[in-house]
């Protein structure tokens, strides 16, 4: 049986994920690359499936998920860093909302030259080219894609509309501009299972999907209806992410047999509930950290029947 992991996009709140997948090698004894034998992401979630499959000289595993989870913890002012300038009010709204400049600078620290190629399982991140106007899916495996450096890929994967710069980047001898894959695919699971019948053809299929937390803010009507086309930028982006991500667990439920799919998500809350936190991709408030981390900790305490299911699975 050949183990698939997917992981959704969702900013700052891919700490969630990390979580997950820390309790996992807690109760496993074992690093998640060495656990799965192919990791897909979009986004956030794409710096976590590159950052897992990374190797150091003797070969094993960089990164564990629990030094994932501290990038998100300590170092997400550095990836959402806005300068003087992007704070002055009345800043241009036409402009993206941070500088990449933070985002690269810790790609470069955590990836150094380090390519695709050199990936450990077979690892997927999703974008969509512009230029070309399709979406692009980089495989660590795929002879085009292996000289990537892991960097450029991830900068790719997270480069999220009106958040980053799109990224310039020559691959397979064509100028792209790569975007986040969340404009198309915020949850990978589809298309996870989809690479994994190309590459493990015949094999039975265990697949564990992560998301970064379930939306529950509402936006009324009466807001709604009067939004005109910059109103509607950010409320729209937030609604292509989640209700991508809800139609491909739905899809998967009906595709995988009981047993072989595991779907762990974990609801953002209201303002007034007793554990909430802000869907907001960005937001690095230490507040709003600690309330991410403890809804992680609920979804895992909740979950245990199924953690314990996938960990015996997977050992």
């Amino acid at each position: 049986m050949k183990k698939i992991l997917s992981i959704d996009g969702g900013g700052i709140r891919g700490i969630i994920p990390a979580l997950v997948l820390a309790e996992i090698e807690q109760k496993t004894g074992q690093p998640i690359a060495d656990l799965f034998d192919l990791i897909i992401g979009t986004s956030t979630g794409g710096l976590l499936a590159l950052g897992l499959g990374k190797r150091d000289a003797t070969g094993k595993p960089q990164y564990s998920a629990k030094n994932l989870s501290a990038l998100y913890e300590k170092r997400g002012e550095d990836i959402f860093s806005r300068s003087l300038w992007r704070r002055t009010p009345g800043y241009n709204i036409a402009d993206e909302k941070y500088s990449h400049d933070g985002l690269e600078t810790l790609l470069e620290e955590y990836f150094g030259n380090a390519t695709l190629g050199q990936l450990k399982p077979h690892t997927v991140v999703t974008t969509y080219d512009l230029h070309q106007r399709d979406p692009l899916f980089l495989k660590s495996w795929s002879a085009p894609h292996q000289d990537i450096r892991i960097r450029e890929a991830a900068r790719a994967t997270s480069a999220a509309p009106t958040y980053f710069e799109p990224l310039p980047l020559r691959v397979n001898d064509k100028k792209c501009a790569l975007v986040d894959g969340g404009v198309f695919i915020n949850n990978p699971a589809v298309s996870g299972y989809a690479e994994a019948h190309k590459i493990f053809p015949g094999e039975d299929l265990f697949l564990v999907s992560l998301g970064t937390g379930q939306m529950t803010r509402e936006i009324p009507f009466k807001e709604a209806k009067d939004w005109g086309q910059a109103a509607w930028v950010m409320p729209l982006l937030s609604c292509m992410f989640d209700g991508v991500s809800d139609a491909a667990d739905y899809q998967m439920q009906q595709i995988m047999p009981a047993g072989t799919y595991f779907r762990l998500q974990v609801n953002l809350g209201k303002k007034s509930d007793p554990l909430s936190a802000n869907d907001d991709m960005d937001d690095t408030r230490e507040q709003n950290i600690q309330d991410l981390k403890a809804l992680a900790a609920h979804l895992i305490s909740t979950r245990q029947n199924d953690l314990n299911a996938i960990c015996t699975a997977l050992a």
